[in-house]
């Protein structure tokens, strides 16, 4: 994970180049905090302005006000947070420098070869009207890093970001891009299900769904909408695993049992995240298993 700190002299113009991005589809309004009303988005962006305008209006003596903030987590990074994780380690990381009684916007990019996270809040004190102390932040910064790593077991290993296969509704060579992911992913043994399968696919906002007799294949947005239109699974030559029945003809037989090696940063990192995601999965489902049965027996212990 990457985490950068911007210039920002003026909260507007950091605030207005994210609503830009909202406004030309290329990101979404994701999280905030401390804020006047109960949902801040429902407003317009100058609504949203105010709230930083009113504060910084109490003290124009500071020349550079504006707070802007860029999280950069890899795909293995995402899956192991999650969407409630993440919210959380950024809330965790306005409270590490300084920040966490302060309004802040948090933006989610697509616009890039990765998902990404820009938070825009303002150096003035909403309480005290004084410039909160910014000294040392990018060490700060880099020693919250750390301590993400230690406790997510997360991989410092960035090779696999210039991997990533990014699909929007303009990508050229869909269909041809699409079956380069499945063969990669075909050949990684380790996913031994098609749940897992799917998973790994919804890492590139892909997912397949049933139609009729078959399958179609979208590319979607991050709420899951799709945003082109599905190529038909029986347009593929190389197909997903779990999805190619008995019925497999010489070509994709001989391409399933082929050797291919692939490069280590993207193995690594998608294998791991998938194998933490599923650990977590299994201990929960034995944690409320446990709960269960402790509730059964001292609900038996209480019977006359």
């Amino acid at each position: 994970m990457v985490i950068k700190i911007h210039q920002a002299c003026s909260t507007k113009n950091a605030l207005f180049y994210n609503e830009r991005k909202v406004e030309r589809h290329k990101a979404s309004f994701y999280h905030s905090r401390n804020m006047p009303v109960l949902n801040p988005f429902l407003g317009d962006k100058n609504d949203r302005y105010r709230i930083f305008q009113e504060i910084e209006a109490r003290n124009t003596r500071v020349k550079k006000p504006g707070l802007h903030l860029s999280v950069n987590p890899t795909v293995g990074d995402l899956v192991r947070l999650g969407d409630t994780g993440i919210k959380t380690e950024i809330d965790n990381l306005m409270n590490h420098l300084g920040y966490g009684n302060q309004p802040y916007f948090v933006y989610k990019h697509a616009d890039l070869e990765r998902v990404h996270f820009h938070i825009v809040s303002t150096r003035i004190d909403c309480e005290t009207g004084k410039k909160i102390k910014d000294n040392y932040e990018r060490e700060k910064t880099q020693k919250f890093i750390k301590s993400l790593e230690q406790k997510y077991q997360l991989t410092k290993d960035d090779t696999q970001e210039k991997l990533n296969y990014r699909f929007s509704g303009s990508s050229k060579n869909l269909k041809q891009n699409l079956e380069s992911l499945f063969g990669q992913l075909n050949r990684m043994e380790q996913i031994a299900s098609k749940e897992m399968y799917d998973q790994a696919l919804g890492l590139f906002q892909v997912e397949i769904r049933k139609a009729g007799r078959g399958h179609l294949v979208f590319v979607t947005d991050e709420n899951g909408s799709p945003i082109r239109h599905p190529v038909r699974m029986s347009d593929f030559e190389e197909r997903p695993r779990f999805y190619m029945g008995n019925k497999l003809g010489g070509e994709q037989r001989e391409s399933l049992n082929r050797t291919l090696r692939l490069p280590e940063g993207f193995k690594r990192e998608l294998l791991n995240a998938l194998l933490y995601q599923y650990r977590q999965k299994d201990d929960d489902e034995k944690h409320k298993l446990k709960r269960r049965r402790e509730k059964k027996r001292n609900g038996r212990g209480k019977r006359p």
